[in-house]
């Protein structure tokens, strides 16, 4: 797995320690004997900028003078509970947030970057089985395809328990509305805790670029919930990643929010669940979902440079990525079911100076297609004036028809619209006393970042309310 050449001489002791903790740990190496093979001096004295210094590790293209066994430990993910490889991207969300969990619980690891090393991406498609999904873990060679935090702690046998201390208010999302609805809370002085099932910024965190968030013409929506998260740690919230509410349960005036990963208590909620991405619901879409078939451009695009794709979708976020991706891809073909885009002029002036785009008017999505090797292949579509069914071929699709609230667990807890919005009044209060919600999961919320930050604040004041 790990590419290691030792470069060292028998007689030295850093290099016998070296070597004996390689061994016992079962670590394949290459070991070159620096007495016998003067180019190897040589080499090392470049490494060590003149100096001949060993032992020294060239692992996985990158030297290492004389690490001591922690650093080796680190490097290769070596701990006590087995050792672990992260195959990720600095880029990719759940990779940040995997990183961070094993972080946070003191685990070793070693990250090799699948941008940076071919041989990484071709291991992660080979364990996925044509699939290029990411996070792809290693825990004693035993591979888990972007493990949830639950799944980590269950394998790793970690015995960190939930707090059983009673919160002033727990927010359940960590997008623009829960992290706003914290700062609030915490400057009032709420004990505040964000729970989040996935990662900090929700769909606007993977977001190339936001030009209509007042105060930045042009910012990456990563960056801007980076900057909230930051901001709602300064003023004293605790956010927790990949822990899933499964239900909610209120005893008197507390409420016991059970998680993939324990139980919190709190005096009062807020529901800030944000929306996921609808699918198409043709044939091979499900099939295909993580071998061709995307949801973020952001998170996945990096993976067809100079290749040809489909962006699915007549609205502004299909528009926005469709131009984020034609800057690295070789052609993007933008298909809308309807006979005019509804995403606004700026994006459709700007796409008439894109070269690369190429617009589908009133055409219907009826198919996938996926080739002899069971890979992606393309699109059917039909013409929906002349009935003319075609096909686009291309590397790769990314869908953009609209969202969903995140809130089918909640279905038999909260009162809800027939389409699965949460149902309000006021400051955001739901049916259940205590209980409040914000962000695109509300009932008539705008599914914008300014909007959501608003929906935030006055979720706070209706907890304000609550504890008058």
């Amino acid at each position: 797995m790990n590419k290691i050449t030792f470069y060292g001489a028998d007689w030295c002791p850093d290099c016998q320690r070296a070597k004996k903790f390689l061994n016992d740990n079962h670590i394949l190496f290459h070991f070159i004997d620096v007495e016998i093979d003067n180019k190897a001096t040589k080499l090392v004295e470049s490494i060590n900028k003149g100096k001949r210094i060993i032992p020294t590790l060239v692992i996985n293209g990158k030297s290492h003078t004389n690490p001591d066994n922690s650093c080796l430990a680190e490097i290769l993910g070596i701990n006590k509970v087995g050792k672990v490889v992260l195959f990720g991207a600095d880029w990719c969300p759940d990779c940040r947030r995997a990183k961070s969990y094993l972080q946070n619980n003191e685990i070793n690891f070693q990250f090799i970057d699948v941008d940076k090393q071919v041989w990484a991406t071709e291991k992660v498609v080979e364990i996925n089985k044509g699939k290029r999904i990411i996070p792809t873990i290693l825990i004693d060679e035993k591979a888990y395809t972007n493990p949830d935090n639950s799944i980590l702690k269950e394998v790793l046998k970690l015995d960190k328990k939930a707090s059983k201390k009673i919160l002033d208010t727990i927010i359940v999302g960590a997008g623009a509305a829960g992290l706003t609805a914290s700062i609030y809370a915490q400057r009032d002085r709420f004990n505040t805790l964000i729970l989040e099932k996935k990662n900090i910024g929700g769909n606007a965190a993977l977001t190339e670029k936001i030009e209509n968030y007042p105060g930045f013409t042009n910012i990456s929506g990563s960056k801007l919930m980076q900057k909230m998260a930051e901001q709602a740690e300064t003023y004293g919230a605790i956010i927790e990643t990949g822990v899933e509410v499964k239900d909610i349960a209120k005893n008197n005036n507390t409420f016991t929010v059970f998680t993939n990963m324990g139980k919190y208590y709190s005096k009062t909620i807020i529901l800030a669940l944000g929306s996921t991405y609808r699918k198409l619901n043709i044939p091979l879409e499900n099939e295909l979902i993580g071998a061709g078939i995307h949801f973020c451009a952001t998170c996945d695009g990096a993976f067809y440079r100079d290749k040809e794709i489909l962006v699915i979708g007549g609205g502004n976020s299909a528009l926005e990525e469709g131009i984020f991706l034609s800057g690295f891809c070789k052609k993007v073909s933008i298909v809308n079911k309807n006979k005019e885009f509804t995403g606004s002029e700026t994006y459709l002036e700007k796409i008439k100076t894109i070269k690369n785009i190429k617009l589908y008017k009133n055409k219907d999505a009826l198919t996938f297609l996926k080739n002899e090797n069971d890979n992606f292949k393309g699109l059917q579509i039909k013409d929906n004036i002349t009935g003319r069914i075609s096909e686009i071929y291309a590397d790769g699709a990314f869908i953009y028809v609209g969202l969903a609230p995140n809130t089918a667990s909640f279905k038999n807890i909260i009162e809800m619209n027939a389409k699965g919005f949460i149902k309000t009044t006021g400051f955001g209060e739901t049916n259940i006393k205590g209980i409040f919600a914000a962000g695109d999961c509300r009932e008539g919320a705008l599914a914008q970042v300014a909007a959501a930050t608003g929906e935030g604040v006055m979720a706070s004041y209706g907890i304000k309310q609550h504890f008058k």
